[in-house]
């Protein structure tokens, strides 16, 4: 399948360092950053209905950047002023860093998980027991949570934004030959806009245990997904581009072989069919003749062999009725000695 045109459910990266760019750069292939959800902050009304209020918490966990901007949102929607004692414990140094948005960061107590993992956030936490904790996220959040709750963290959900399907408009074109996708959210919104997905022949990119095994409860086929030789989403993509330019290649390769034998032999061909009658009658003629002395030796061979399996045969009988003419002698020999006894 030749790929021209790939759709990414991503944000468009903010640098044109990004390795999509490059695949774009070496490959020929155009890039489409479209996300099939967006987030919706809650309003402040909405929030005040869950009963959380926010100064109660000496501590806020940190899973993504988008919880750090609607937390921050709802402050001061709230008129709520952050005080410089809270203290932020980020899932990587990538978030943590990310606060700098909205706070000095050299003046605050920021925690970042070193394996980018809640797991490696666990012990950190541990060290800091008193705190009361509260974690913003989404109505629809991931696994990140049952690490808390394995680890027996004393801590408060607060979702604080929603993940919404980003519908596509009527008429709108959708001309890609491959989808990349990040979350199970974002193929719930792709059966959503298109409900013959199956009958769409796209190739299927996505990465994430969750993503992938919605992916599968849904019948669609994932072509392209993380490995330990590419480990990055746009890795595997560029190797299954690759993989699809080295048979691109090889195809052309034999259709090129073809064509140059079919040239080749051309010439050939309207020589022969240019040359004398007679001389292709002389040719039929000796082929005949050729074709008789290989059936006349080839019956001789045969004839020959059953005349030797005849003479084998022959001799093994005699063989084995001499052997029975040993047999009986012997027989009447030990009968004889019996009755002189």
């Amino acid at each position: 399948m030749n790929i021209t045109k790939i759709l990414v459910s991503q944000p468009r990266p903010t640098s044109e360092k990004s390795p999509y760019f490059d695949l774009e750069r070496k490959y020929g292939v155009e890039i489409v950053f479209r996300q099939f959800i967006k987030v919706e902050g809650l309003t402040s009304k909405e929030f005040r209905q869950s009963k959380i209020n926010v100064p109660d918490y000496s501590a806020i966990i940190l899973t993504a950047r988008t919880a750090v901007d609607h937390f921050f949102r709802l402050c001061n929607e709230l008129r709520y002023k952050v005080p410089d004692t809270l203290k932020y414990f980020c899932v990587s140094e990538t978030v943590a860093n990310y606060l700098q948005k909205y706070v000095i960061y050299r003046k605050r107590k920021i925690f970042y998980s070193e394996t980018g993992t809640m797991d490696g956030l666990i012990p950190i936490i541990a060290k800091h027991n008193k705190e009361t904790y509260l974690m913003p996220v989404s109505d629809v959040h991931n696994d990140k949570t049952v690490v808390l709750d394995n680890n027996k963290v004393k801590y408060v959900k607060a979702v604080m934004y929603r993940t919404v399907s980003n519908d596509f408009k009527p008429g709108e074109a959708f001309d890609y030959d491959m989808l990349v996708f990040f979350t199970p959210a974002g193929i719930k919104s792709y059966i959503r806009n298109f409900p013959d997905y199956l009958e769409r022949n796209v190739v299927i990119a996505a990465m994430g245990s969750t993503t992938l095994e919605e992916a599968s409860n849904v019948g669609l086929k994932v072509d392209v997904t993380i490995s330990p030789e590419a480990p990055s989403m746009a890795s595997a993509i560029a190797l299954y581009l690759k993989r699809l330019k080295a048979e691109e290649e090889k195809g052309e390769r034999k259709v090129s072989r073809v064509t140059t034998k079919v040239e080749k032999e051309q010439p050939k061909a309207i020589k022969q069919d240019a040359a004398p009658k007679k001389a292709d009658t002389t040719k039929d003629n000796e082929a005949d003749i050729a074709a008789a002395e290989k059936r006349s030796a080839a019956a001789k061979k045969a004839a020959a062999t059953r005349k030797a399996k005849a003479e084998a045969e022959k001799a093994a009988a005699a063989k084995r009725s001499e052997a029975a003419k040993k047999a009986a002698a012997t027989r009447r020999a030990k009968a004889e000695a019996a009755k002189k006894k």
